[in-house]
């Protein structure tokens, strides 16, 4: 490979901390010394930390002023995706290349100061409580996260399996949302497969962990031996992951010599990444995203698109498109800050651009309704925004109200409705299991009537 790609090894692509590609620097032999002492500048750093140290009116502790030092340093760059991690937070980073890790399973980025969720797992209490992409969030556990690094909020969300957190959200369209998940361990399983009556591979992968381009090509290989005519790539709300397994994934569909990606360093020199091998799958393919495809997610699913002219269906991507580079300190505590761009194949930086699919396709509305939380109780004479979600899922499910957010006598009697189709205690009032009831036949009905999936299903029959 050339200059840049020899510098560098590959390690981690994670969306948990910053929805940032990360390289980890191989070989730092050539890297220009910094002399404090020789530069005026650093003295008055010096010269600063000395005054606190001494004269400050209270006892400091110095681990906290270099930290302090450090982080603002990072800061003051005005880039979401570089930032100094203590040694709590080093060690959030690092789990998110483990095989698993206690939290609420959501992946967030700081983007223009606020806390954004750019996708929740596959599976995961996030998922299950029904966080989208892009929302914001505004308080964790009652305490605001304004001012917080994207760090310094996972910290806070975070924690032991079977412990509760409340997050409050902002999400467009809808307005606050409060949400309370409880935590538990989060397996990162990467790829998931079926194969269709229509003899079609849908595989979904989730992010890019370090078992994910060993999970794919088992998966293409038992449905290539069920009998697999094509495959939808399915690639919606997979934040990214570690970006040497985007690069072989993509090499398993874009023949050797064709472009993969481009990095574009400061200076403005342009490596290029080619496929390495002869594309190992033959027939035809679409590749499905929407905006909670981020990051690496978007490397491999440009380089499908524009190296072996695959389609892309769905909505825009999430847009994200720089360079990471980690450095850990002996203390546990390290800096990661954005070294390049990553291009396209055509040369195109889709950072905050997304990447626009040949045929947009939407979800139904009521796939962006707001979670409902089973401990609040919603009953007749009650009103507000959240009678409102109420009504709109009732009428997403065939129980016809006027979505007028006052909890009238119709509403009561579509839900006494909706409890006796269901099996349950037939009191017309909302909570508890009547709650989740009606969001997980919300989940079923959308399963079931994955618009976004079938859209993709019809471009790759016209391909096949």
């Amino acid at each position: 490979m050339k200059q840049i790609v020899k510098l560098f090894l590959v390690v981690i692509i994670t969306a948990a901390a910053a929805s940032s590609i990360t390289w980890l620097v191989a070989n730092q032999q050539n890297s220009p010394a910094v002399s404090a002492s020789d530069d005026q500048k650093f003295n008055k750093l010096m010269s600063t930390y000395e005054k606190i140290s001494k004269q400050y009116y209270e006892k400091v502790d110095d681990q906290k002023l270099v930290d302090g030092a450090i982080k603002g340093m990072v800061e003051a760059l005005g880039d979401p995706y570089s930032t100094y991690m203590d040694q709590e937070e080093a060690s959030g980073f690092q789990q998110n290349i483990s095989s698993s890790f206690e939290g609420i399973g959501a992946q967030v980025e700081e983007k223009n100061g606020q806390i954004l969720i750019v996708a929740p797992l596959k599976g995961s209490p996030a998922e299950e409580a029904g966080l989208k992409p892009h929302d914001q969030i505004l308080k964790v556990d009652d305490k605001s996260v304004e001012g917080m690094n994207v760090n310094e909020a996972v910290t806070h969300i975070r924690g032991e399996k079977g412990t509760n957190v409340k997050l409050v959200l902002n999400r467009a369209g809808v307005g606050q949302v409060e949400v309370t998940i409880k935590r538990d361990t989060i397996p990162i399983e990467t790829v998931y497969s079926k194969l269709t009556d229509n003899k079609i591979g849908e595989i979904q992968i989730t992010s890019f962990s370090e078992s994910t381009s060993s999970e794919l090509t088992k998966a293409i290989d038992e449905l290539k031996q069920k009998g697999a005519k094509g495959f939808v790539l399915d690639l919606r709300n997979n934040p990214g992951g570690l970006m040497d397994q985007a690069i072989s994934m993509s090499n398993i569909f874009v023949d050797k010599g064709k472009t993969i990606m481009q990095v574009e360093s400061k200076d403005g020199q342009k490596e290029v990444i080619k496929a390495e091998e002869d594309k190992s799958v033959s027939e035809p393919v679409v590749v499905l995203v929407n905006e909670g495809t981020a990051s690496a997610a978007e490397i491999m699913a440009a380089a499908l698109h524009q190296s072996s002219d695959i389609p892309i269906v769905g909505q825009k991507t999430f847009g994200k498109g720089t360079i990471q580079q980690p450095e850990q300190y002996s203390d546990g505590s390290s800096v990661k800050i954005t070294i390049a761009k990553w291009l396209t194949p055509d040369g195109s930086w889709i950072h905050e651009k997304g990447i626009q699919p040949d045929v947009k396709s939407e979800l139904p509305d009521y796939a962006s309704l707001p979670y409902l939380d089973p401990e609040k109780e919603y009953k007749q004479g009650d009103s507000g925004n959240d009678i409102k979600v109420v009504q709109q899922m009732l009428n997403a499910l065939g129980y016809k109200v006027t979505a007028n957010s006052l909890f009238d006598e119709k509403t009561e009697e579509a839900v006494k409705a909706f409890q006796s189709d269901n099996g349950l205690t037939e009191d017309g009032v909302i909570k508890s299991d009547t709650t989740s009831g009606i969001m997980a036949k919300l989940q079923e009905k959308l399963a079931k009537n994955d618009s976004q999936m079938k859209e993709a299903l019809d471009v790759l029959k016209k391909e096949m």
